[in-house]
């Protein structure tokens, strides 16, 4: 069997298992994400697994990269992605999204373990195996809505000197015909 054609039944596999479910999104052909946990429980997290043309003969790329990480220390990340490298390394040459997708489910409490429930890390906690990049934290400002002269005029005109709108403002007039 073809490389391509081990990746194509893969594919085809996980999108009947996964049919459905909300934790799982394929990105492409070629790269898959699933939500491990609730998506409000804090010690959810997200992994991304990509397959680079040789796949399953070679590792796949898996990454924690995703913004829905940013709460997760970088030493739970870097040990959660150790122990997946671990079990790529057991699949090697067979297929194993689903395997890996499986043991992170399997094993969710066990990776989150030392993961304090309320905390709030940079943006630039990024990581990823297989490319080995490390993102710079982005720098954004939050800017205040700025409204022109005409737009002030009008809000103004619409409510009362407290800023509130006027009793009443969104009351429909009902009319009986007979």
């Amino acid at each position: 069997m073809a490389v391509n054609e081990d990746q194509e039944m893969e594919l085809e596999a996980l999108r009947s298992i996964y049919e459905g479910d909300e934790c799982f999104r394929e990105l492409s052909p070629v790269s898959f994400q699933y939500r491990i946990g609730e998506n409000g429980d804090p010690k959810a997290f997200l992994i991304e697994i990509s397959w680079p043309e040789t796949y399953p003969q070679t590792a796949p790329n898996i990454s924690m990269n995703a913004f829905f990480n940013n709460t997760i220390s970088l030493a739970i990340k870097q040990s959660i992605l150790d122990k997946l490298m671990e079990e790529v390394e057991v699949n090697l040459g067979t297929a194993m999204t689903y395997t890996l997708f499986e043991y992170a489910k399997d094993n969710k409490e066990l990776f989150m373990e030392n993961q304090p429930v309320h905390i709030v890390t940079s943006v630039g906690n990024n990581i990823s195996v297989g490319t080995h990049e490390i993102v710079p934290p982005s720098k954004k400002r939050d800017k205040k809505e700025q409204l022109s002269k005409t737009q002030k005029r009008k809000l103004a005109d619409k409510t009362d000197h407290k800023g509130e709108l006027p009793r009443g403002w969104n009351w429909v007039d009902v009319i009986k015909v007979t």
